[in-house]
């Protein structure tokens, strides 16, 4: 009698709770093998592809497309090829567990052994570059990282590679957008190298109409592949419901105003007008893991917030407000480390940062994520410009590591792009600061011989009263305060 196994959902990204199936490359009855694209699974903080643990045949999938699997619950099960190579129940398969945080080189980091102009974006994964092309990302690793599957410890640059299912090649990010657009991947022509379908191709698709899921005999779904008992077919939303396509269909991170002449500008989230109405829909994905998160900011945090303008009238034309921005939080986390620090409330102790890694909210219409830009005190204003640009384009394909998804020293939050003068953001532990910046106004302030129109930036410190003073917070907001109204 064949020997069978089951397949138990592993965590997907240092903790995670769950993920959901977006796109299965397996049918029951099917053979795979040992590291075969299995399954594409959304986490609350990028899409991953999951390989095939054992050589053999599926004898039942646990889920299909939307469903949320519970980190450690069944997901498949095999009935394993007699003499056939198996992982070992013990091998190593890449994946982290029950590793304790810790810092970690991402978006921003100097390259180990290199000069200060080497910085590196990302740890591990593809980037997508403005061509949607992939482009590798370097970094060096301490271990098998959060991917599912067997891959070795080394030092080896990783890229996030495009997968063939079904005669499709494309990224699990790909695959994703495929299927929330309505989007049938065998009906679009990549313009990738080797025929690899991307981003841009998906978008444009959509917007022609012209590859729209369709019942077949095959069965096929949104995003490509897979049998009609396990995919589910997307129907476009309404018209009523769709929103415009943005311009490069892309999500703005809050902290990339661009510069002072207002090039920052961005449009409304493509989600806020395409969620269905009057319904009671399931929190999935990265909104699913921001309630999580909301929650339980609110329940251990004493927030208080102070609220102060700066006058940036000595500002050249063109200066860049980000990279502003995150030069005075450095500023003011070197004057009060007290705001750059972790606390930790349970054993009574607080943790005081030399290095200032900023968390930078970024809006998407999926949700919020908060990557990190790492050693900014060590940054010239032109890496931290790369360094935002290279974060945003990884948030927006989804293939943002996990590791830079946390272990921020301080936060920021630039909500004015879309409105609003000043806030009260959420402060979110073991941080114990978060700054926002505010929509830009000019005002009038008297000066000697008359009266001069200022441009105003409103600023909002939230910090934990816990872990900080009042004196302490308000000196670190002067000190912010007084490096963002320097001439450059």
């Amino acid at each position: 009698m064949a020997e069978t196994k089951t397949f138990h959902l592993p965590d997907l990204g240092e903790g995670l709770p769950d993920a959901e199936i977006v796109e299965w490359h397996v049918q029951v009855g099917g053979t795979v093998k040992l590291d075969d694209p299995l399954v594409s699974m959304e986490t609350a903080k990028a899409v991953v592809d999951v390989p095939s643990p054992y050589t053999g045949t599926v004898t039942r999938l646990h889920g299909g497309p939307g469903d949320v699997i519970n980190t450690g619950a069944a997901l498949a099960e095999f009935e394993l090829t007699k003499g056939a190579v198996q992982r070992a129940e013990a091998e190593d398969t890449g994946h982290g567990h029950g590793h304790p945080p810790k810092p970690s080189k991402g978006a921003g980091s100097p390259a180990p052994g290199g000069d200060a102009d080497d910085v590196i974006a990302s740890d591990e994964g593809g980037v997508i570059d403005e061509t949607d092309e992939p482009a590798p990302a370097a970094a060096t690793r301490a271990d098998a990282g959060t991917v599912v599957g067997a891959m070795e410890s080394s030092d080896r640059v990783h890229v996030e590679r495009s997968t063939s299912v079904g005669g499709v090649k494309a990224m699990p990010a790909v695959r994703a957008l495929a299927k929330k657009l309505g989007v049938e991947l065998t009906r679009v022509s990549g313009s990738g190298a080797g025929g690899v379908i991307t981003l841009k191709d998906v978008r444009e698709a959509a917007e022609r109409g012209d590859a729209r899921v369709l019942p077949s005999p095959a069965g096929r779904g949104a995003g490509g592949e897979g049998p009609a008992s396990v995919q589910r077919s997307v129907a476009p939303a309404p018209a009523a419901l769709r929103a415009p396509p943005a311009p490069g269909g892309r999500g703005e991170p809050l902290g990339s105003r661009g510069n002072a002449s207002g090039g920052g500008r961005v449009e409304a989230a493509r989600g806020d007008t395409a969620a269905a109405l009057d319904i009671d829909e399931p929190i999935r994905s990265v909104r699913r893991n921001m309630l999580r998160t909301m929650t339980a900011a609110h329940a251990e945090v004493v927030p208080t917030t102070l609220m102060d303008d700066a006058d940036l009238h000595a500002w050249r034309p063109g200066e860049d407000i980000t990279v502003r921005l995150i030069r005075s939080l450095v500023v003011g986390s070197q004057a009060v480390p007290a705001l750059n620090s972790w606390l930790n409330a349970k054993e009574g102790t607080l943790r005081r940062h030399s290095r200032v890694d900023v968390g930078i909210a970024v809006d998407t219409p999926d949700g919020l994520f908060v990557p990190a830009l790492r050693n900014c005190e060590r940054l010239e204003a032109h890496q931290v410009r790369g360094a935002i640009n290279r974060i945003r384009e990884l948030v927006k394909t989804r293939s943002i590591p996990p590791e830079e998804l946390r272990d921020y020293t301080i936060m920021l939050s630039n909500f004015g792009v879309f409105a609003g003068k000043y806030a009260t953001p959420v402060v979110v532990p073991p941080c114990v600061a978060i700054v926002g910046a505010g929509r830009l106004f000019h005002e009038v302030v008297p000066v000697m011989g008359g009266l001069e129109a200022h441009r105003i930036m409103p600023i909002s410190l939230t910090f934990d009263h816990r872990a900080a003073t009042g004196g302490e917070a308000a000196r670190f907001l002067r000190a912010l305060i007084d490096d963002l109204q320097r001439p450059q």
